[in-house]
């Protein structure tokens, strides 16, 4: 049995968009069901298609499926916290980005926005198909690196973890208690007109 929100306790959007936004959200429940191999590839198509500086689109993404050889080297590298739920995951996901241009070698200085831009667009898809798509920093960074092979070219980003959704009864209680949907800071903490305004 999964436990879907009902989003409209949690979050309340303060002017009209697409309901897409609000209804993605970062649960750790998952079933432990596994997915097919082609509604992975959907998730990184819309990944595929985000916007990039000079179009270099320097994202990649490094993947072990469950039950797979390559499962338990992803796995290995993830925190303790987060192995006590991402053993539910069907898809385990290192996000990296090229630092360079291809055209010139030159360093691109956008390279994690627009990555970051690259994994909002997997991260709606997944929750366009009703998946759970949790994104996190808790993992060893160094470890990716080496063991994954990831050249210096190259900076390692962020895990995300994809799968069914599951029963939130199945976590660790601590990370039962925090199973709901996060609000947001509102528009006057994050937006200015005219230069930056340091909120104390």
């Amino acid at each position: 049995m999964t436990n879907i929100p009902d989003m409209a306790l949690y979050r309340k959007p303060d002017h009209d968009i697409f309901p897409l936004f609000v209804n993605r959200w970062s649960p750790r429940a998952m079933s432990g069901q596994e997915i097919s191999k082609e509604e992975l590839m959907r998730l990184f198509e819309a990944a595929r298609w985000a916007p990039s500086s000079m179009n270099n689109q320097p994202w990649r993404f490094l993947f072990a499926m469950r039950n797979t050889g390559h499962w338990e080297k992803f796995f290995g590298i993830l925190s303790e916290n987060n192995k006590s739920w991402c053993r539910n995951a069907a898809v385990l996901i290192v996000v990296v980005s090229k630092k360079t241009f291809d055209f010139n070698g030159k360093p691109a200085r956008t390279h994690s926005y627009d990555t970051g831009a690259s994994w909002l667009a997997l991260a709606l898809q997944g929750s366009f198909m009703g998946l759970v798509v949790h994104g996190m920093q808790g993992f060893d960074y160094d470890r990716a690196k080496l063991e994954l092979n990831v050249s210096d070219e190259y900076q390692v980003e962020a895990m995300a973890a994809v799968g069914r959704p599951g029963n939130k009864y199945d976590l660790p209680f601590a990370l039962e208690q925090r199973e709901f949907p996060s609000n947001r800071k509102r528009l006057k903490e994050i937006v200015f007109e005219g230069g930056f305004k340091n909120q104390l």
